[in-house]
């Protein structure tokens, strides 16, 4: 399955270790892998909190207009 270069956004092949467009070491060490991932979902979760809290907010906000 193809994957995207961090640098040049050519498609390379995901067992690569250097892409072959502009030649950059491409290579991650999978505890950066896992880290990368991890905070990744952190920040997911975060967005859908900070959704709804916006909602929440504007609730409040159209009561108090309403009242």
């Amino acid at each position: 399955m193809p994957e995207t270069c961090f640098f040049c956004k050519t498609e390379k092949d995901e067992h690569a270790l250097v892409c072959p467009a502009c030649g950059r070491d491409t290579a991650v060490p999978l505890p950066l892998a896992a880290e990368h991932q991890a905070l990744s979902q952190k920040r997911d979760r975060l967005r859908a909190e900070l959704v709804e809290a916006k909602a929440r907010l504007e609730a409040r906000r159209r009561r108090r207009v309403g009242a």
